[in-house]
């Protein structure tokens, strides 16, 4: 991540673990919108892909020595305590909160530009698939990264991320045909 003039994630690093803030700053700048967009993605929450964010920069600022660069870039790393604190919050809201299985599924509010339908609908039914679902199509198809850096965030094979996308897009496939199918009946009756 070398840009003319700017200064490598190794390079911040190595000054923010010697205590220069502004190093911190840059880091937090560069990396926090990814961070916040993939959290959002797994949450459909505004409010907790807020939290997770910024969960993940304090953790980084209680836990600096815990990069190591010759294991990744420091993106990739930071995804990963997302998806680690994504994961505490999700076991801790499954013992205070019943599963309700008949439970709408849960949209991202749209922002200030109003989002037609069917992107409400895409981001409800991604929002309700299985965790490990969910977190490739983030990755692969709303993140645009490759096969490779979704394992290594995921910290499991490539082939392994081929086939939960596979999967992920057939469950999505059939969930969206579904919600086409019953609102075209819907409209229908109502007519």
């Amino acid at each position: 991540m070398i840009a003319f003039g700017r200064t490598t994630d190794r390079d911040l690093m190595r000054r923010f673990k010697a205590g220069d803030r502004d190093a911190f700053t840059s880091i937090y700048r560069s990396h926090s919108p990814s961070i916040h967009r993939f959290a959002l993605h797994m949450t459909a929450d505004e409010a907790k892909a807020v939290e997770v964010t910024q969960d993940v920069f304090v953790w980084l600022i209680h836990h600096p020595e815990a990069f190591d660069p010759q294991r990744g870039d420091l993106g990739a790393f930071l995804t990963g305590v997302a998806r680690k604190h994504l994961q505490r919050r999700w076991q801790q809201e499954k013992r205070w909160v019943p599963f309700d299985e008949t439970a709408p599924v849960v949209s991202v509010q749209p922002d200030v530009h109003q989002e037609d339908d069917d992107t409400d609908q895409l981001r409800g039914a991604i929002a309700a698939l299985p965790e490990r679902y969910r977190e490739v199509v983030v990755l692969c198809d709303l993140e645009e990264k490759s096969y490779e850096d979704a394992a290594t965030q995921l910290e499991c094979a490539t082939g392994t991320i081929r086939s939960r996308l596979h999967r992920a897009r057939g469950l999505l496939a059939r969930k969206l045909l579904g919600a086409t199918r019953e609102s075209k009946e819907s409209v229908r009756y109502s007519a």
